[in-house]
């Protein structure tokens, strides 16, 4: 028989918190666990009516809502990059930290534009350091041309702009960034200045150099 000291600890909140983890049904229902069925004897095997350990089934529960929190994220708002996205992001840095022949100005360089959130947000804060004392903080340009617009100095492609940001333009006075931003950066920073096209930000440079249509 069970104790009134029994009884009293089965009720606590202590062991009933132990019991969502343990599968010690006691402390929420009150029956005791291995109740035998009745009618289920089979040449005296028995068969216990014991239920799944709680921590079991919420762990499944949690499971079924991780499924769809996952679901919504990556294939319904589309937030997040699935695994072939992040791989073409990282083959693409690696083809990129692996270019042969990157510092001579006249090679030529296949670089695509980086989309992803992440890379266009590491650009931005790259941009904000270096670029913007002198093409201003939207890009509007200040001592240095209007990036938001079609105009472009030294070629709109993100291979010009990644040279351009690369070697620098001595004559304007802008300086090779190569000595402080590595290949990945820069092209992070390239590719979030082309972000920047069509914008229209108040207080806009008037254009220069040559108009290259927006892709």
């Amino acid at each position: 028989a069970t104790t009134q000291d029994e009884k009293s600890l089965e009720k606590s909140w202590a062991m009933r918190w132990l019991a969502l983890f343990s599968g010690d049904t006691r402390a929420l229902t009150g029956k005791h666990k291995d109740v035998v069925m009745e009618g289920h004897d089979y040449d005296g095997i028995v068969e216990f009516d014991n239920d799944l350990p709680p921590w079991w089934k919420y762990m499944f529960y949690i499971s079924i809502l991780w499924a769809g929190a996952y679901l919504i994220y990556y294939h319904v708002t589309e937030t997040g990059d699935l695994q072939t996205a992040e791989y073409h992001a990282e083959m693409q840095a690696a083809a990129l930290i692996a270019s042969q022949n990157v510092d001579d100005p006249s090679a030529k360089t296949d670089f695509k534009v980086l989309t992803e959130a992440t890379a266009l947000e590491e650009g931005k804060k790259i941009f904000a350091q270096n670029c913007a004392a002198c093409h201003g903080q939207s890009g509007e340009g200040t001592v240095g041309p209007n990036l938001t617009d079609e105009f472009w100095l030294h070629g709109g492609d993100v291979n010009d702009v990644f040279k351009t940001v690369k070697f620098g333009v001595p004559a304007k006075g802008m300086v090779a960034w190569n000595k402080k931003l590595n290949k990945e950066q820069i092209l992070q920073v390239s590719s979030y200045i082309l972000s920047l096209q069509g914008t229209k930000p108040a207080n806009a440079k008037e254009p220069q150099g040559e108009k290259v249509a927006m892709k």
